[in-house]
């Protein structure tokens, strides 16, 4: 079926809740989309321009359609979720699990160990997390055995095994970490009332657990048993710390689902935090590599489903950020709220996602360096609203102090980093005295007309360290060589950091954390010291420069043999010509006699 032919029967589809499959000339299902108005929703792919070239594509490989109805947008949700993992589609977003992070499990086995792992299998034991991060993962791996004596050790303690003796006890027992269940020291039915207890710890039912103690520390006391009551005050007061700990809003907020939303380019970043009586005992995020045009409402609405489905939530509100359209059914709640506790969860949340967003971004730029340096670029090219990435930057400063030894800096900067091969200095030929601009348009037409005649690379934007009266004298040169137009240039003014364009009186200001900012600092302050050192370096020379350097005919071995011999130039003066024959022969001693007379 043709474009053409498809685009006919779009009238006839149905304007109600559902999904719909898209499938290619081999029948094979390439797209699985949901919809509040199907008819709406498929016939957006066919009748308006689409900017994304994926799909573009898509859409010219459809050639059939098929959609199933449902009673709400809610179960067009969880339909969606279903199909598109039963057929994985080509063309759907492409769900990143995050495999990386770590869970803590209860083993299958007979007295079962607990432990972190990042390896989920099928094998009947318990899986719970996954945690954020590794640290938190052993945070309460560490609560947990402090309460409890778990055994660590990876000995099959099978009934039959422990009978035949074959085992001892280990340092873990005589440190009072494990009670050796390995030789029967402690049953099964103890040993099991403790995972129980893991359990509920683990799935954030501290209130339950907490409640359960001091009920038996009362029943102990009561009996008069107060070493037992002494065992579970102890208990209490390690869950108590913790739950002081971990409890972030007001106990009341119990059993709240909270997500947050954010992406780049080709990504989108869905963070999911459950709350337990004031708690956070659950935090992951999602990745969505986009495939095809999807609002980012759809794209929650879609993480949503797929998040509660993966942890079973029972969630009866929803906290997000933004509304997302989508209906959750009417046992649920959805909030976005703009102050207060729930707030500050969100708030939670974004700072959560955020900070996943900028971690992968620093990952995936050590392990690419290159990547950095071009977002670096195109960054710069945004912020200076440029025509083309700024690949090569080059930056000038004048230095002179009271006039003296004028000199000017050009630094190079390739890629967002110095590229100190290409540094070029120049001493200040024709403006005598303490003359910045004009000093500047010397430099400036110095520097590009030798590159013009060398029919050498122009850079791809020029810095003045200076404000406006620096920038106008650069932009003068620039308009006398004809580079207006194919070169852009700014200007950087000190004293506030901003930025200035030629014959425009409002300067740009940017943000002081951004990367832009930093680099053009950068580029500033590298030019300043290379001038710097190039000016101090001429001022040492002329420091050590004496009568002996101007006579021709004294070399650097004479003159070094005369002030080692006399100290100063003003006690060789003094000699006659005998005297300094002697120490550096006849011919030297009479050039160099006749010589200082003179001066």
């Amino acid at each position: 079926m043709t474009t053409d032919e498809l685009s006919i029967i779009l009238p006839t589809l149905p304007e109600k809740p559902g999904c719909y499959q898209y499938f290619d000339e081999d029948g094979r299902i390439i797209y699985v989309g949901k919809a509040k108005n199907l008819r709406r929703r498929v016939s957006s792919y066919f009748h308006k321009e689409h900017h994304d070239r994926k799909t573009r594509i898509l859409v010219r490989q459809i050639r059939s359609i098929k959609y199933i109805v449902v009673d709400s947008e809610g179960d067009a949700l969880l339909l969606e979720n279903s199909l598109i993992k039963e057929y994985q589609p080509r063309y759907n977003v492409l769900l990143k699990d995050g495999k990386t992070y770590p869970s803590i499990v209860i083993k299958a086995e007979a007295f079962p160990r607990i432990y972190a792992t990042r390896d989920i299998k099928k094998d009947g034991s318990e899986y719970f997390g996954p945690y954020p991060g590794a640290l938190i993962a052993k945070g309460m791996l560490q609560l947990i055995k402090e309460i409890y004596p778990i055994r660590t050790c990876k000995m099959d303690l099978s009934e039959a095994k422990i009978r035949q003796g074959r085992y001892r006890v280990c340092l873990q027992y005589h440190i009072r970490r494990c009670k050796g269940p390995c030789t029967g020291l402690q049953s099964a039915d103890e040993y099991e009332s403790n995972v129980a207890e893991i359990r509920d710890l683990l799935r954030g039912n501290l209130h339950k657990l907490i409640r359960s103690y001091r009920q038996r520390m009362q029943a102990y006391s009561d009996e008069l048993r107060f070493e037992e009551a002494q065992f579970c005050k102890e208990r209490i007061d390690l869950l108590e710390r913790y739950e002081v700990k971990h409890t972030v809003v007001p106990r009341k907020i119990d059993n709240v689902d909270v997500f947050s939303y954010d992406e780049d380019e080709h990504t989108a970043y869905i963070n999911y935090m459950h709350i337990e009586h004031g708690g956070i005992n659950r935090v992951y995020t999602l990745e969505y590599r986009k495939q095809i045009e999807e609002s980012k409402e759809e794209m929650l609405a879609s993480a949503i489903t797929e998040l509660r489905q993966r942890f079973e939530s029972t969630a009866q509100e929803i906290i997000l950020p933004f509304d997302t359209g989508w209906e959750t059914g009417e046992s649920m709640t959805t909030t976005v709220p703009q102050r207060g506790d729930k707030r500050k969860l969100l708030e939670l949340s974004e700072k959560n996602v955020v900070q996943y967003k900028l971690d992968k971004l620093k990952r995936s730029e050590k392990l690419n360096p290159e990547q950095r340096a071009l977002r670096i670029v195109h960054g710069i090219q945004k912020d200076l609203h440029l025509e083309r990435p700024p690949k090569h930057i080059e930056c000038f400063d004048n230095s002179n102090i009271q006039g003296t030894s004028p000199v000017a800096a050009c630094v190079v900067f390739k890629m967002g980093k110095p590229s100190k091969k290409d540094y070029r200095k120049f001493h200040v030929k024709t403006v005598e005295g303490p003359n910045d601009f004009a000093s500047m348009q010397e430099i400036i037409g110095r520097r590009y007309s030798r590159l013009i005649e060398e029919n050498a690379p122009l850079p791809d934007l020029i810095v003045v360290d200076g404000g406006k009266g620096q920038l106008s004298s650069a932009y003068d040169t620039l308009e006398q060589l004809g580079l207006i137009g194919k070169i852009p240039i700014v200007g950087l003014a000190e004293r506030l950091e901003e930025i200035f364009y030629p014959k425009d009186p409002v300067p740009l200001i940017l943000d002081k954390n951004s990367e832009t900012l930093k680099v053009i600092q950068h580029l500033r302050d590298e030019a300043h010291r290379f001038g710097i050192t190039f000016h101090r370096n001429i001022r040492s020379k002329k420091q050590i420069h004496s009568a002996l350097d101007d006579i021709k005919g004294i070399g650097k071995k004479t003159k070094e043999d005369l002030l080692l011999h006399y100290k100063s130039v003003k006690r060789i003066r003094l000699a006659d010509e005998e005297e300094l024959s002697t120490l550096i022969g006849k011919s030297k001693a009479k050039l160099l006699y006749e010589a200082l007379k003179e001066k």
